[in-house]
């Protein structure tokens, strides 16, 4: 941590224009609830006037999503996200984590503890359908159950003819390195395996990075920094031995973590290896619109696309995922009210604010009920549980799928795949 963490917040003038973007104050009309309330109690924390051990400090950034929702619309060009981090830094070394922080933390970062616990989570998943519910504990089986393959699922989607999709293949071939990360190997290889036969399909050879782990984002929300830092010391160590290939992110959490790199690193002395990392690195949807991307066989379904908050807010990645979805002829793309707010999932933030959570989950699932999407497509592990298991809680079964996924499967339904 550095002595200017806060430096982010200096050109903050209370003018209020974030206070409609923030999911949070939109649930509980609290100012301390908003991105301007929360940036006077860090700045007092940041001259000493209030203690990090304050109650109501504590409160009001618990209940911070870490959207960032606020960025976008400030005129001033408030860096909220990083000084966020930092306050937590601040009270996490005069707080201990909670001990199911510490847990989710510790597993996601150790493959020893990592890889069963995925093993075991995979094997209850084909019974968390059955468990599925309001409660909470029925909620959390529903994001469980929202991890499965939509592979059968898709199967029913009226697709235009068999004939083979003859668009031509960019005649250039670049190399790309796929970052697997730590839920998405676990729950969702799925959505792995989708993105690499889409880059591959549309022009890209995939360099392994065997030796990579965790992004280290939810130790870094959580205020666990020395812990995000080793995490991205051992990822830009890994990749760099993939040379100057972009690296393919599928997870709109784990490319925000990835590209602040330079950031978290600027004191260490992988410095200047990780603003390199950082430049290379490329949202799944970035890479596919680069090249068009090609067109696939017809698909007959209405998609409601769900911006992820860390693509849209912290990457300010909006119409490559777009561009992907309306590469994929027959797909009908529907709006809905409050689209780029956030869905309450926020990393482990549903385990820790159930409540709240809930709450700015409950806005968007209206919504997207609303909207007589046949499917939700969302390109962030933590949104398509959250969402996935906010629609069966409210009755409905939606499939909500990764972009890639349904790409992929024109794909398959073109013959763009051998086999």
């Amino acid at each position: 941590m550095t002595a200017n963490g806060f430096a982010g917040l200096d050109p903050c003038v209370h003018c209020g224009f974030c206070l409609q973007s923030c999911p949070t104050f939109l649930v509980t009309g609290d100012e301390s609830d908003s991105p301007r309330g929360r940036i006077v109690l860090m700045r007092a924390l940041a001259r000493g006037d209030l203690d990090a051990s304050d109650p109501t400090l504590r409160l009001h950034l618990d209940r911070c999503l870490g959207c960032r929702g606020c960025e976008p619309v400030c005129p001033s060009g408030v860096a909220y996200g990083g000084a966020l981090e930092h306050a937590r830094a601040v009270m996490a070394s005069s707080r201990p984590a909670s001990i199911v922080t510490r847990l989710v933390l510790a597993v996601m970062a150790d493959p020893l503890l990592r890889i069963p616990a995925m093993f075991l989570a995979r094997l209850a998943r084909p019974f968390a359908a059955w468990f599925a519910g309001k409660s909470r504990i029925g909620f959390s089986f529903g994001m469980l159950a929202a991890t499965k393959t939509r592979h059968n699922g898709m199967a029913a989607w009226r697709q235009g003819g068999p004939s083979r999709n003859d668009a031509a293949l960019p005649p250039s071939r670049d190399a790309v390195a796929v970052f697997t990360g730590c839920i998405m190997s676990g729950l969702f290889s799925h959505v792995t395996d989708a993105t690499r036969r889409t880059l591959s399909a549309n022009g890209y050879d995939e360099v392994t990075v065997p030796a990579q782990g965790c992004c280290g984002a939810l130790h870094a929300h959580a205020g666990a920094h020395d812990d995000a830092v080793a995490l991205a010391r051992t990822n830009v160590r890994a990749f760099a031995g993939a040379g100057d290939a972009a690296i393919a992110v599928n997870s709109a959490g784990c490319g925000a973590a990835l590209k602040d790199y330079a950031r978290l690193l600027a004191h260490d002395d992988l410095a200047d290896e990780a603003r390199a990392f950082a430049g290379r690195v490329r949202d799944v949807s970035e890479l596919l619109s680069a090249r068009g991307p090609r067109p696939g066989a017809r698909l007959d379904v209405t998609v409601a696309y769900d911006a992820p908050c860390h693509l849209l807010h912290a990457q300010r990645v909006a119409d490559p995922p777009l561009a992907v979805l309306d590469a994929i002829p027959g797909l009908r793309r529907v709006s809905y009210p409050e689209s780029e707010l956030c869905c309450g999932s926020a990393g482990i933030y549903s385990l820790l604010e159930p409540e709240m959570s809930r709450a700015v989950l409950a806005r968007k699932t209206e919504a997207l009920l609303a909207s007589g999407a046949d499917v939700v497509a969302t390109g962030n592990p933590g949104c398509v549980m959250q969402i996935g298991a906010g629609l069966r809680a409210a009755g409905r079964f939606v499939p909500v799928v990764h972009p890639v996924e349904l790409l992929d499967r024109s794909y398959a339904a073109a013959g763009l795949y051998d086999g």
